[in-house]
């Protein structure tokens, strides 16, 4: 048996297949975008069939590329934007409609009812979870109630539920295994954290068929082996896990107390809290961070929902940069006199405050505004809404402060964004020298589970430390960009 893994990394706005070597170093790379849907405000989708393919080019693209012989690959994990929805028929393998992406707002008023209903605490106890349209259930019910013919389908048993995860373990294996990991399980609304397994109370709250459900394994679980018509090699299947579960683990956060945060067209912080779950008194999720061989590691997550995606708008909506690198330089040279406050709810504005009808807004604008000061302000965004999911993290555990923060994602490479996020975090924060943590996370599954890549222990004291931001901002001047923060988020979010 070989010793490289190829991983699999199905992201929001591309698909990338990756080589690493038994170092843990990535090889070969190849990457494909997918098209982003919004065929109405608040709603974001994506082509099923475009995921699949963009993934099966960069599998091939990786293997004609890369330099060892293809029976090196011991296994392939993979690695997934989650809560995103899939539905398709069991016969065909055709999606019945595009896929509903985390994004999406569309049951925002489904959400609102079931909480006014008083649903909300049953289905925090069982899930760790809050009502919010970016979690599946309800998404599914959606596409259950609006494709003509579907809900009988489906109670008919004709129909296939996933998320990304299964929706490509289905392809990749031919049809033959309709299966998920714990960690995607966890964020569709219909997993009871507890006994571990799919809950009728809330089958039945959002009217949802047992029989479109996936199996549910472990993270390091077989999960099949790859069609030998795809690849002309049946490789086996052998780590999933949710994208944020995923870079926890290639962040080798193994600790109760170690916390990461990944830095994409989102913002998502989990932190370890071990073997029993705790639910969260500010408004954060509780969540399964992996199970390994039958064994539970929980966690405390947090979401801002446009992180990257905000320095993305104003390239491609604003055209007032050239590329996303640009940002963090523009935003080096911006005026410091200006106190623009730019608050991203392009979606609504997720943990902790959870309104999904809030939407962006920017304030402190003058004549001498220009594109370094609103550059500045989308990042610093990023890390005032990180800032605030540590605040509630620590209160959560008990403890005064943060000691370090690890970071991954593409926003890291800007040490003048990472310095800034020490400063107003008030957090050391720690790059890696693998940046593709998510990725390696996927990775290291599947390698220590046909036992040719190292245990958890061996992992985590191989982990490398790129560079160390500390921060150096006094106590008023932190306070006082804290403080116009608030001011902002107050004055964006909804009243209802």
């Amino acid at each position: 048996m070989g010793s490289h893994i190829l991983a699999i990394d199905q992201g929001t706005t591309s698909s990338r297949a990756i080589l690493f070597a038994p170092d843990f170093k990535p090889v070969t790379v190849a990457q494909r975008e997918i098209t982003q849907h919004y065929p109405k405000s608040g709603w974001v989708e994506h082509d099923a069939d475009e995921i699949w393919q963009a993934t099966l080019t960069t599998i091939r693209t990786v293997l004609n590329e890369m330099t060892v012989a293809t029976d090196e690959i011991a296994a392939v994990g993979i690695t997934n934007q989650r809560e995103t929805v899939v539905l398709w028929d069991r016969k065909t393998g055709v999606p019945l409609h595009e896929a509903l992406v985390w994004q999406d707002r569309r049951t925002a008023a489904t959400c609102r009812a079931l909480k006014q209903a008083g649903h909300e605490p049953m289905v925090q106890e069982k899930t760790g979870l809050l009502l919010d349209p970016y979690f599946s259930a309800t998404k599914l019910a959606w596409l259950l109630d609006e494709i003509p013919g579907a809900r009988e389908q489906a109670e008919a048993g004709a129909l296939a539920f996933g998320t990304i995860d299964s929706w490509l373990i289905w392809q990749l294996t031919g049809g033959r295994e309709h299966a998920t990991d714990i960690t995607n399980a966890s964020r569709t609304l219909l997993f009871n954290i507890h006994t571990q397994e799919w809950d009728a109370d809330l089958l039945t709250l959002f009217d949802i068929p047992r029989s479109l459900l996936p199996e549910v394994r472990d993270c390091d679980g077989d999960f099949g082996s790859c069609d030998p018509s795809l690849f002309g090699h049946a490789f086996p299947i052998r780590g999933v896990a949710g994208d944020q579960q995923a870079a926890t683990i290639g962040q080798a956060c193994f600790t109760p107390g170690s916390v990461k945060s990944t830095y994409g067209t989102g913002c998502f912080i989990l932190m370890n809290i071990g073997d029993e779950p705790v639910l969260s008194k500010n408004r954060l999720l509780t969540t399964i961070a992996y199970r390994l061989g039958g064994q539970t590691a929980y966690g405390l997550e947090g979401s801002i929902f446009i992180a990257g995606a905000a320095v993305q708008w104003l390239r491609d909506g604003l055209k007032i940069i050239e590329g996303v690198a640009q940002s963090g330089d523009l935003a080096a040279a911006a005026d410091d006199e200006q106190d623009i406050v730019m608050v991203p709810a392009f979606t609504g504005l997720g943990a902790p405050h959870w309104d999904a009808e809030a939407r962006g807004a920017i304030f402190g604008l003058t004549r001498a505004t220009g594109p370094a000061e609103l550059c500045r302000a989308a990042l610093e965004s990023v890390c005032h809404q990180t800032a605030d999911l540590l605040t509630a993290m620590v209160q959560d555990r008990g403890v005064d402060r943060l000691a370090v923060l690890r970071v991954d994602g593409g926003m890291v490479a800007s040490d003048w964004t990472m310095q800034r996020l020490a400063e107003l975090t008030d957090t050391v924060v720690d790059r890696p020298q693998v940046l593709e943590t998510t990725a390696l996370g996927a990775a290291w599954l599947a390698g220590q589970a046909v036992g040719v890549w190292p245990d958890a222990k061996d992992f985590a004291e191989r982990w490398a430390l790129d560079q160390r931001f500390e921060p150096s901002i006094d106590l008023a001047a932190r306070e006082k960009l804290r403080d116009s923060w608030h001011d902002a988020v107050s004055r964006t979010l909804t009243k209802s």
